[in-house]
C-alpha cells in the first residue's frame, strides 16, 4: 500500500486579507477556519482555536449542538442519545471538560449496568457462575451439558464469532448471552462476524475457570478486568457541556450557525478555498484557509467541487453506518431499575438497551418519575426507522410490558429521537476505502482536516473525538505534526483501571467488529 502524505500544513496566516463571507445570520467577518459540525469534535476545535486568538465559523446541519452527545429536551424532560459516561485517560480532555463547565455542574455517579434476560438481572461483564445460578438448576445443568458437548465436539469452523463462542461456552449459553444482543446491535448474523473480535471482547471469561473458582475459591483465582466504579456526569446531561461550549465559542468571536448544512467545498490547486452552506435557506459561501470537518466522511467527499473521480466516489459509497433511535418513555420511578442502563438479551423484543435517566442524574427527570430510554439499533430507511413516532411509542410500551419492567398503562409520555449515522461500521474493505479518501484529500484538499467519529469513520468515544480536534488545532496553529489518525480507542480503555497515558494506536476502535460486506442484513 502506498504511504499517505504526512499530516502537516502551514500555520494559520492571521494577517491574511481576503474577501468577506456574507451570511444572512450576520456572520460576515472573515474567519481563517471553517468548521463543519457542532458536535464534540467540532466545538472543541472551535474553542481551542479561540484560545489561540483565532476565530472560526461553525456550520451545523442540525438544530441542536452536541451530535450524538446531545441532550434532548422534551416537555421538561432531558434525555441522552445513548449513555455518555465522562471518564477518560486523556488528561488534556479531562482538563478541558472542567474548563468548559465548573466543577459544581458535575456530579459523581455510580456505574451500574447489567444484562436483563428472562426477568432476571445478570452481571455485566458476564460472569459464568452468576449466569448459571440465575438461570436456575435445570437450565444450568443443560448449559453445562451443552458446554461439555461443545468441548467434545467443537464446531469445525471457529473463524467466525458464532463458532468461536460455541466452542467455549456451548450452544445454550451462546444463544442466551451472545447471539441476540449482538445481532440487535450490528444488524447481521453472528455467524458473519470474525472470531478475532470475540477474542478481544471476552478474553477473560471462561466457563470452566468460573465454576472451579466458585467451588474452590482459594485456588486459581484470576483477576478479571474491573469496571470503572463511578464516573463524572454533567448534571443536565452531556448536552449541557456542548451548549455551554457553543456559548464560549461565540464569546471568543467565532460564529456557530445552526441548521446550516454544507452543500459544497470548492477546491483548486490542492486546497479547498471555500465552503458553501445553506444558511437560512440561502447558499452562503465562506472562504477558508483551513477546514476542520466532523461531517460523515462520505458526505464530505461527495460535496467536493469539482466532483471526486469515480474510484474515490466508489470508496466513499463503500463506507457504511449503523443508525439509532431512542424511544423515551416516562414512568413512575418505583417501576424502574437502579442501573444506568441494562442490556436486553431477550429475543422476544426488539429493544437492545434501556437507559434509566434518573440513575444518570436526578436533574434530568421530574420528581417521582423517571424517563426510560429504549434504544433500537436500525438501518436508516428500514421499516422501524420509517415507522411513525406514535407506532414506535406503542411498540416501546408493549416491549416494556413483555419484559415485565412496566405496564403499558404506567407510561405517561413518550418521545422519539432518530440519530442517523450513529455508528461507523467496518467491513473487509473499509480500511482501503478510508485510505483512498485520505489520499485524495492529501493531494486535492490538503487543508481539510477530518476529526471525530464520523469525520474519520472511526468508532471513537467522545473523549477521543475531542482529542483529535485538540491535536488538529495544534497542527494548524503551531505547525505541529501530531498523527491524528493514530488516535483510537482500545477495547480495554473503557472498562479497566490502569495507566493514564494515551498510547496512539491504529485499529478499528472499541467494540467494533469487521463485518463482511456480503453479510445479510437482519430486518429492523
Amino acid at each position: 500500500m502506498t504511504a499517505l502524505p504526512p499530516e502537516t500544513d502551514a500555520p494559520i496566516n492571521t494577517s491574511s486579507e481576503t474577501d468577506t463571507a456574507v451570511s444572512p445570520s450576520d456572520a460576515t467577518r472573515r474567519h481563517a477556519v471553517v468548521i463543519i459540525g457542532a458536535g464534540p469534535a467540532g466545538l472543541t476545535a472551535a474553542y481551542e482555536l479561540g484560545k489561540t486568538g483565532n476565530t472560526a465559523v461553525v456550520l451545523e446541519a442540525d438544530d441542536i449542538v452536541g451530535g450524538i452527545s446531545r441532550t434532548v429536551e422534551r416537555n421538561g424532560w432531558r434525555f441522552d442519545i445513548g449513555g455518555h459516561r465522562f471518564f477518560t485517560k486523556v488528561e488534556q480532555v479531562e482538563a478541558l471538560w472542567h474548563e468548559i463547565l465548573p466543577d459544581e455542574d458535575f456530579i459523581l455517579r455510580p456505574r451500574k449496568s447489567r444484562i436483563f434476560y428472562s426477568g432476571k438481572y445478570f452481571d455485566y461483564p458476564l460472569k459464568a457462575f452468576n449466569a448459571l445460578r440465575n438461570l436456575g438448576p435445570i437450565e444450568a445443568v443443560l448449559c453445562v451439558g451443552s458446554y461439555a458437548m461443545a468441548r467434545v465436539r467443537p464446531p469445525k469452523d471457529q473463524t467466525n464469532y458464532e463458532g468461536w463462542l460455541v466452542a467455549r461456552f456451548g450452544w445454550r449459553l451462546y444463544r442466551t448471552f451472545f447471539k441476540t444482543y449482538t445481532e440487535k446491535v450490528w444488524g447481521v448474523p453472528v455467524s458473519s462476524m470474525p472470531a478475532d473480535w470475540a477474542a478481544q471482547r471476552i478474553k477473560n471469561l471462561s466457563l470452566s475457570s468460573a465454576i472451579i473458582n466458585a467451588l474452590l475459591p482459594n485456588r486459581n483465582q484470576k483477576e478479571i478486568a474491573s469496571l470503572i466504579e463511578e464516573f463524572q456526569y454533567p448534571k443536565l446531561g452531556p448536552g449541557m457541556m456542548w451548549e455551554r461550549c457553543a456559548e464560549l465559542v461565540t464569546a471568543q468571536g467565532s460564529d456557530v450557525l445552526m441548521e446550516s448544512p454544507v452543500i459544497k467545498l470548492t477546491h483548486e490547486d490542492g486546497r479547498v478555498h471555500s465552503v458553501t452552506a445553506n444558511v437560512e435557506g440561502t447558499p452562503t459561501e465562506f472562504p477558508a484557509e483551513h477546514v476542520i470537518s466532523s461531517m460523515p466522511m462520505p458526505q464530505l467527499l461527495k460535496a467536493m467541487d469539482p466532483p471526486i473521480p469515480p474510484d474515490v466516489l466508489a470508496a466513499a459509497d463503500g463506507l457504511q453506518f449503523r443508525d439509532f433511535l431512542t424511544v423515551a418513555l416516562t414512568v413512575p420511578d418505583n417501576v424502574s431499575f437502579d442501573d444506568n442502563w441494562i442490556y436486553i438479551h431477550s429475543p422476544d423484543v426488539t429493544v437492545g438497551r434501556i437507559q434509566n435517566f434518573a440513575s444518570w442524574s436526578p436533574y434530568l427527570v421530574k420528581e417521582g418519575s423517571t424517563c426510560l430510554g429504549l434504544e433500537y439499533f436500525v438501518f436508516e430507511g428500514d421499516s422501524m426507522w420509517n415507522s411513525s413516532d406514535e407506532d414506535l411509542i406503542e411498540l416501546g410500551k408493549r416491549e416494556l410490558e413483555t419484559l415485565g419492567l412496566a405496564k403499558a398503562s404506567d407510561v405517561a409520555e413518550g418521545f422519539v429521537v432518530r440519530m442517523p449515522k450513529a455508528y461507523p461500521t467496518y467491513d473487509e474493505t473499509y480500511k482501503d476505502n478510508v485510505d483512498v479518501l485520505r489520499g485524495w484529500l492529501a493531494e486535492h484538499a490538503s487543508n481539510v482536516w477530518p476529526v471525530g467519529r464520523n469525520g474519520m469513520h472511526k468508532y471513537n468515544n467522545q473523549d477521543h473525538s475531542m482529542f483529535t480536534a485538540m491535536l488538529t488545532v495544534d497542527n494548524i496553529v503551531n505547525g505541529a505534526t501530531h498523527a491524528i489518525w493514530e488516535v483510537n480507542v482500545e477495547e480495554e480503555y473503557h472498562e479497566e483501571k490502569g495507566s493514564s497515558s494515551l498510547t496512539p494506536r491504529s485499529g478499528t476502535g472499541r467494540d467494533a467488529p469487521i463485518i463482511p460486506s456480503d453479510a445479510p442484513r437482519l430486518r429492523g
